[in-house]
């Protein structure tokens, strides 16, 4: 965990977030639970973070297995390069329902993003959308928010 890995825990540590990381090495000054690998990290956490360089160690750091691992519920959050991700087995987990979304602030192509993802753009703006609509209308929401 670096300068942005610190400065995102530090914005989700308000939330109630359990912070946990994963770096090329343990730092005994950083508070939170380390992982000494990213399969590990995926497999006791709900969301994972990206936001490490991109090099040769890095280069699709997150593949099939890590979110095999991360699970159904499991949401990744990219803000780093776009090659830290395999995104064609990312696709293929969001499409099976391996793992449960993906927040990504950046493509492995940016001019090649992969079309299956614009589909759940799609199916997300219709549904906000639909809800709009039924709320305004004083209807019931298709898809209404739980605020536990």
């Amino acid at each position: 965990m670096k300068s942005i890995g610190s400065l995102i825990a530090k914005r989700l540590k308000p939330f109630g977030c359990i912070i946990s990381c994963n770096s090329t090495s343990q730092k005994h000054r950083i508070p939170y639970r380390y992982y000494p690998d990213l399969l590990s990290l995926a497999a006791n956490n709900d969301v994972n973070v990206l936001s490490c360089a991109l090099n040769d160690q890095t280069h699709h750091i997150v593949d099939r297995e890590v979110m095999e691992a991360l699970g159904k519920k499991g949401i990744i959050i990219n803000v780093g390069r776009g090659g830290l991700i395999d995104e064609m087995e990312m696709v293929k987990c969001l499409v099976d329902g391996v793992i449960g979304g993906a927040g990504l602030d950046v493509f492995e192509k940016e001019l090649g993003v992969p079309e299956e993802l614009f589909g759940s753009l799609d199916n997300i703006a219709q549904l906000a959308l639909a809800n709009l609509k039924a709320f305004f209308s004083d209807q019931p929401l298709i898809f209404p928010v739980q605020l536990d």
